[in-house]
């Protein structure tokens, strides 16, 4: 009587390289499932693996979703790292690509990005890696814009009123309220119009007593 054949043996891969497969099925079971089936038994169930293999990567199903929002932020980064290094070192050149960056990295991700945060909404992993991917993009951003804006540069209160103008821009694109195009349009005129505003009070502020007063007549 022949012997029953055996199962075959899962392919061990090295921890990164596991840990990269384990994100692309979770991204991809978000796409055609949606954010509520995904859990760490479907993971395992989906990627081939055990449970364990899933629990040691992430710990829980936040871990999970919070590595999630980690490999987006760091291809979204990567993307816009290229892109202003390519651009013309011009004010209007860096907020278009910028601008257009951002709002396409969020179509990208069309509407799982949204889940995800829906998903993690007031737990503390999304917090801190939350946090941390903003300040990132933020000091990329004051930076980027530095040459343009004066000896102060643009206060941080600014960058967050724009960074808030791009996910609600970038959101408005992703459910279809407005164009991908109007998204970009519109949030590279909030960055020229916050980086020229920057520009202005400091050119008034340094500007020599004779010029003040005269200002000041008229």
């Amino acid at each position: 009587m022949p012997r029953p054949s055996k199962a075959p043996a899962l392919r061990r891969l090295p921890r990164a390289e596991r840990r990269r497969q384990l994100l692309d099925v979770s991204w991809r079971l978000i796409r055609d499932e949606g954010t509520d089936a995904l859990t760490l038994g479907r993971l395992a169930e989906a990627a081939g693996v055990t449970k364990p293999v899933v629990y040691d990567h992430f710990g829980t199903r936040n871990g999970l979703l919070a590595a999630l929002y980690e490999d987006y932020d760091l291809r979204q980064t990567a993307i816009l790292d290229a892109a202003i290094a390519a651009a013309r070192p011009t004010l209007k050149a860096k907020a278009r690509i910028i601008a257009a960056s951002y709002v396409d990295c969020v179509l990208t991700q069309g509407s799982e990005i949204p889940g995800v945060l829906a998903a993690l909404g007031g737990s503390p992993e999304l917090a801190a890696v939350k946090r941390r991917y903003q300040q990132d993009f933020l000091g990329k951003c004051a930076a980027t814009f530095a040459p343009f804006a004066g000896a102060g540069g643009v206060p941080l209160a600014g960058l967050w009123g724009m960074l808030g103008a791009a996910d609600a821009l970038s959101d408005a694109a992703v459910a279809g309220d407005i164009t991908p195009a109007q998204a970009q349009d519109e949030l590279e005129q909030a960055i020229l119009a916050l980086v020229r505003r920057c520009k202005r009070l400091d050119d008034a502020l340094h500007a020599p007593a004779s010029e003040s007063s005269e200002g000041r007549e008229q």
